[in-house]
């Protein structure tokens, strides 16, 4: 009897999970049975409904989200925490996507896809303009910093081009040739901007002591709120996770000629993220922490689950928040910090896939694997994915980027689009997992400089206190005179 209470309980206490797992394995396989079917694009439409309506509602919730425990993270640190707190998290992001970098390469040179391929297994091109590196970072820098702080809230900075199609007369083939720029703008959040400006507010509202309470208390009580909001919102993950996956299934044209074509390249990029998740991951996390890395993943199963749905990493950042503060304990102060700049900035699944990519594309069209190629691709991606563009399929705009800067032909490019649904999934849940070890690591790391400085707040507040009463006394004192020598008078 105690057995059965013992797991009715355990069943109870991660009801969610259970639910959201079953919706998974019943959007893959009503997905494929609805494939046989041919469905219509109208049957997909309403199919694929309530998955759209649960990410727009889910996201409906990020930008205040985002802003209220920024401002509350930052003001409640100490001017000294937030700058170790936030050059502890850089490190540690710019540390990772180079280690994910590193595992794509391995994971290429382990299965070599594309080795014996060639330009026939190419069934379509992808017809793409050609981009500038340069301009990809200072679109980074130009979201880091917004010129207006309410766009930001809904669209982020992107350089425009203009083409001209020209014609060599040698071969007869034509080219887009990029004629001018433009600044223009996408739709999406800027989170860089939000969480820059934000910061400062924080920042701010802390150095004003008692007269930013009231704002911080306030913003606090927002924080509150968008939680509570998006923790009945979660309730419907089981139907938005069966329907974000079924839609994807049932589209695929023909599932084993796309399978034997890219099935190393599938079979890569899978192993990679495993070992990113599973190995390289929990050893860093046991090396500076020394907490148990298998407690950890199961603490964020749940915000695991949510983004492999979503193939978005800010509609997990709910979920990240609470099993960072409510399952491993970790000081709200650092994860409202930490999370959505991790968001912002930490890639590394895609880090895996880009890398991989690269090279596999490159094998795809006859070119050799050499040294130089390899330390280019590792360089550029490594750079590349702090400044992933909050857009569909992003990871293909960096894999575009980085082909064009080593003049590789970019039509090969179309044999990811087949498997991108599936792949985009993976690499969002490996990022999902550094952001919240990076929360843990982050703690552990800047705690004991938190304690010191609570510590030193309480010692400055109680001799603020002891000098108040001492000065009151000698003001009592020296009134008690003044009326003596009144009364004398």
């Amino acid at each position: 009897m105690a057995k059965i209470d013992c797991l009715m309980l355990a069943i109870k206490k991660n009801l969610l999970l259970l639910l959201t797992l079953l919706g998974v394995i019943c959007g893959i396989g009503i997905g494929f049975a609805v494939r046989s079917s041919s469905p219509s694009s109208s049957a997909l439409l309403w199919l694929g409904l309530p998955g759209e309506l649960y990410l727009r509602i889910l996201k409906m919730m990020i930008v205040p989200l985002i802003v209220s425990s920024v401002i509350t993270g930052t003001a409640s640190l100490h001017p000294k925490a937030n700058g170790k707190i936030g050059m502890v998290s850089f490190v540690f992001i710019f540390v990772t996507n180079a280690l994910g970098t590193g595992l794509g390469v391995v994971s290429f040179f382990v299965f070599r896809p594309g080795v014996e391929s060639g330009r026939d297994k190419v069934q379509s091109a992808l017809v793409t303009k050609p981009l500038e590196t340069q301009d990809i970072f200072a679109d980074m820098f130009r979201n880091i910093i917004p010129d207006n702080l309410f766009e930001a809230t809904f669209q982020q900075t992107l350089t425009e081009y203009k083409y001209k199609d020209i014609v060599n007369t040698t071969s007869g083939k034509s080219s887009l040739v990029i004629v001018g720029k433009t600044l223009g703008s996408t739709s999406g959040p800027n989170l860089l901007g939000l969480i820059f400006a934000c910061t400062l507010l924080g920042m701010a509202t802390s150095a004003l002591g008692k007269q930013g309470r009231p704002l911080i208390d306030v913003l606090e009580a927002l924080t509150r709120v968008v939680i509570i909001i998006i923790r009945w919102l979660l309730w419907t993950t089981p139907i938005g996770v069966l329907s974000l996956i079924l839609v994807p299934v049932a589209e695929l044209d023909d599932v084993g000629s796309v399978f034997r074509d890219l099935g190393l390249f599938i079979s890569a990029i899978l192993v990679g993220c495993f070992v990113q998740q599973v190995i390289v991951m929990p050893l860093i996390l046991f090396a500076l922490t020394r907490r148990n890395p298998f407690r950890h993943m199961s603490a964020i199963s749940r915000a695991w689950f949510i983004s492999f749905a979503a193939a978005s990493t800010p509609v997990a950042i709910p979920e990240m928040l609470t099993s960072c503060e409510v399952k491993l304990e970790l000081d709200k102060r650092i994860t409202r910090f930490t999370i959505p700049f991790n968001v912002a900035l930490s890639s590394n699944g895609s880090a895996v896939f880009i890398a991989c990519s690269c090279l596999f594309l490159s094998n795809i069209s006859g070119i050799p694997t050499t040294t130089v190629t390899v330390l280019t691709v590792c360089f550029l991606t490594t750079m590349s994915v702090l400044a992933v563009p909050s857009v569909p399929s992003a990871s293909i705009v960096i894999i575009v980027m980085i082909l064009t800067s080593l003049s590789f032909p970019i039509e090969p490019i179309a044999l990811l689009l087949a498997v991108e649904f599936l792949l985009d999934r993976v690499r969002t849940t490996s990022s999902v997992v550094s952001h919240t070890m990076c929360a843990a690591v982050t703690h552990h790391m800047c705690k004991n400089m938190l304690e010191d400085i609570e510590v030193n707040d309480d010692i400055h507040v109680e001799m603020t206190s002891e000098e108040n009463e001492e000065m009151l006394a000698e003001t009592m004192v020296l009134e008690r005179n003044k009326n003596i020598e009144f009364t004398d008078k």
